[in-house]
């Protein structure tokens, strides 16, 4: 569900506390650099929560995100984000589930592989948050998505070395309108999806 462009109301937000000692990152936004940034697939996590028949919560998550964010704190408009999550992925810590999600009658994994999420507008919500709107393709369906994301914090990663940045973000969508419909509404229409993302600087 690709989902994550707070990197570009980063540059916008004023500096809200300093480095915490003995971490790399800082939560300020405002020394957030200008570039081309790559997900940390290694480290970005997309989750999912459904109601599971009224009873219970019931979560997932879809590791493997890959995607690129270009920004230029000169030129917010400008800035592009495109992310992609591989669906085959899906997790719920049971590998029957996992396996009948990946089927025809859910995600349909082999026909659809990828959730995708573009970027259009970014607005600015406060000093560390922005509303993300964009599109996201599931299961061969692009539908708007609007996405509320906070920033993390941002900083050299001491092991690779390379300049990070990251923030979460919330968005919801009901699953029918991407013909994904079993058993609702025993199990929730509605989806909420979160995502922790990080980006390396790659230019």
């Amino acid at each position: 569900m690709k989902f994550t462009a707070l990197a570009v109301a980063l540059v916008l937000a004023a500096p809200l506390s300093a480095q915490v000692p003995g971490v790399p990152g800082t939560s300020s936004p405002a020394t957030v650099q200008a570039g081309t940034y790559k997900v940390d697939t290694s480290h970005t996590l997309v989750r999912f929560q459904v109601s599971h028949m009224g009873f219970s919560d019931f979560f997932g998550t879809f590791p493997g995100a890959t995607g690129t964010l270009s920004l230029d704190p000169k030129n917010i408009a400008a800035a592009k984000l495109d992310i992609s999550v591989p669906v085959a992925t899906v997790s719920t810590t049971n590998a029957t589930l996992d396996e009948e999600l990946r089927g025809p009658e859910w995600i349909d994994a082999g026909k659809f592989p990828a959730m995708r999420f573009v970027s259009t507008k970014i607005t600015q919500t406060g000093p560390k948050t922005a509303k993300i709107a964009g599109t996201i393709t599931m299961h061969g369906i692009t539908k708007p998505l609007v996405l509320d994301a906070s920033f993390v914090g941002v900083g050299t990663n001491p092991m690779s070395k390379t300049y990070t940045t990251g923030f979460n973000a919330v968005g919801t969508l009901k699953r029918s309108d991407f013909g994904v419909a079993k058993y609702v509404p025993l199990i929730s229409d509605k989806v909420e999806i979160t995502i922790a993302v990080a980006f390396d600087k790659t230019k």
